[in-house]
């Protein structure tokens, strides 16, 4: 996002002062080092991305191509989101934030998504826990969406629909 190192960098589940230092540095240095082109997410993956980040940038490519939705869940699986869609805009609309993590970083991600977390808790667990959360969420809405009875379904006319929006406002 091109984000300072120290605004993006955070404890993660829990290091002292010195190791935060230690993380930012490195973070900071990476990028200097390997000068990846904010623009072409191949090229940030490829420099400073990793293998996991990679895998999961791919992984939310193919479940868009075949128009699965993924819950993504922290810093990291939002960073691989965020590649994706920079390689593919279009995959964003099967992308489903579960929380909002306590690490600085998250929120910078998020923004640059244009999404909102479903939940937000400070979680900094880094163990998938946000999505186990948010899932049975989903499960929810779609039961809500396929099940829900219509005013047709329920028998409920225009008039009588009127009336009740009429009653609510007295």
């Amino acid at each position: 996002t091109g984000a300072d190192a120290a605004a993006v960098v955070g404890r993660g589940t829990g290091v002292d002062d010195a190791g935060l230092a230690r993380k930012r540095e490195a973070v900071a240095r990476a990028i200097a080092v390997n000068r990846p082109d904010r623009d072409d997410p191949v090229d940030v993956l490829g420099k400073v991305g990793g293998l996991e980040i990679a895998g999961l940038a791919g992984l939310i490519l193919g479940a868009a191509k075949s128009r699965v939705a993924v819950i993504i869940d922290g810093f990291i699986s939002s960073a691989a989101a965020l590649a994706a869609v920079r390689m593919a805009p279009a995959a964003a609309a099967y992308l489903i934030p579960s929380h909002l993590s306590a690490e600085p970083g998250h929120r910078v991600v998020m923004s640059a998504l244009g999404l909102e977390p479903v939940l937000r808790m400070d979680m900094r667990l880094g163990e998938g826990t946000g999505a186990a959360l948010c899932m049975p969420l989903v499960d929810a809405a779609i039961a809500v969406m396929r099940d829900m009875a219509t005013f047709e379904s329920a028998g409920v006319s225009r008039e009588r629909e009127t009336g009740l929006a009429a009653e609510a406002v007295e």
